[in-house]
């Protein structure tokens, strides 16, 4: 079988800049089998879409992760017995996943959004605001992963105050299935995700404790609502609140660090945005495409079957890569590029594809426009600190800089 061996996946090369790993991959086929693992990269455009409608055939749920152990061996991890939470909204299949889906949209509709723009801005106007007074500083550590976790408390209820503990749960999120994480870790992520869920059942108790006429309209609340009319159970609804740390938090991070970077590795790109704040909006879905946060999701194959005329037997695994996809020459026009001027600039699958296109996608586009909105008008000149490398999170899963060393002024 010709493919691409599964350890190559993690190689630091593919992990630092992926973009010569995904040629390689389409190079073999729009399905690139990872010799050794029973796992297949899925990395044409075409492709993926195609996997995404046969929903039936190819189940969202997550059933086991690749990792590498000590010795650099990649091997699938399965779930079977491991105590994993209930499977709900991205990894829930059909019916539940359009019962779970239906439930959340209406605190998702584009009224309720357009509220957010206010206290999006402040938060971020005020970090903003500090970060340029000192010169710069860490990008992720100052901006980049505060909005985020404010938007989280802000969907949720949550106090203010609760930024910085969401901060630190959001970031955590993507480390399972990074698959770089050792026994170790991996118990003290089981400990941490321990006192996460414990914390969000205390918040969705206090919701449920409420005569429905005093509920606001946070996602909490519409859980709590769920839970009362039996459309959803209470394990669920903390599964659903677990997902959305990483969703709305961990990816939207992983956006506002990798779009500024490439913004300031484009020449006269920041020049450009400042003299027309319009093109923000365009240069973002540009963004979301080359530097795509969730590199893959995971799909289970439920039968023997094809995928493009390679066979896969039932039980394997398919990683639709959404990263790779975006970057397919047969879908788009100098696919390395920066292009402001594409005529779909949202036929990217940088936020997914088919029935589990993320529901959070207008949020996330708010919150970077606004977000760079508010620094461009802040700011003459950014650069990159050359006295500290900008750094990213070791990770198959996630696209995301844990540090991104900037001046300005």
């Amino acid at each position: 079988m010709t493919g691409l061996a599964a350890e190559e996946l993690f190689a630091p090369a593919a992990l630092a800049d992926p973009g010569d790993f995904y040629r390689r991959l389409r190079a073999v086929g729009p399905v690139c089998p990872l010799l050794g693992s029973r796992a297949f990269y899925v990395s044409g455009h075409a492709a993926v879409e195609e996997a995404v409608r046969r929903h039936e055939e190819f189940s969202a749920r997550l059933t086991g992760v690749l990792l590498q152990d000590a010795e650099g061996k990649a091997s699938l991890f399965d779930f079977a017995g491991a105590g994993t939470a209930s499977d709900v909204i991205a990894t829930a299949d059909e019916p539940e996943h359009s019962v779970q889906r239906r439930l959340l949209m209406p605190p998702m509709k584009a009224s309720r959004v357009a509220q957010m723009d206010a206290p999006i801005r402040a938060f971020a106007g005020e970090r903003i605001a500090r970060f340029v007074a000192a010169g710069g500083g860490d990008w992720c550590d100052a901006v980049g992963e505060p909005v985020p976790a404010f938007v989280v408390t802000q969907l949720l209820g949550l106090q203010p105050e609760a930024v910085d503990l969401v901060r630190r749960w959001a970031m955590m999120g993507g480390d399972m299935l990074g698959g770089l994480i050792d026994a170790d870790g991996m118990q003290r992520l089981l400990q941490e995700t321990g006192r996460m869920t414990a914390y969000l059942g205390e918040h969705l108790d206090r919701s449920l404790a409420l005569p429905a006429e005093q509920r606001d309209n946070s996602l909490t609340d519409t859980l709590a609502g769920g839970i009362e009319t039996a459309t959803i159970n209470r394990e669920q609804a903390i599964g659903i609140l677990v997902i959305l740390f990483g969703a709305a938090g961990e990816s939207t991070a992983a956006l506002l660090g990798c779009a500024l970077q490439l913004m300031l590795q484009t020449p006269g790109l920041q020049e450009r945005l400042r003299a027309e704040p319009a093109l923000i909006e365009a240069f973002i879905e540009e963004a979301i495409r080359l530097e795509t946060p969730f590199k893959f999701h995971y799909r289970v194959v439920k039968h023997d079957t094809a995928l493009c005329g390679t066979a896969l037997a039932a039980g394997d695994r398919l990683l639709l890569g959404w990263a790779a996809a975006n970057r397919d020459p047969e879908a788009f026009d100098a696919p390395d590029s920066v292009r402001l001027d594409r005529r779909q600039p949202q036929r990217h699958l940088g936020f997914g594809h088919g029935i589990h296109f993320c529901i959070g996608a207008p949020i996330a586009r708010m919150e970077a426009r606004i977000t760079l909105e508010e620094l461009l008008q802040r700011t003459a000149r950014i650069e990159a600190d050359t006295a500290e490398k900008a750094r990213h999170v070791p990770s198959i899963f996630i696209r995301r800089l844990a540090t991104l060393p900037l001046r300005c002024g």
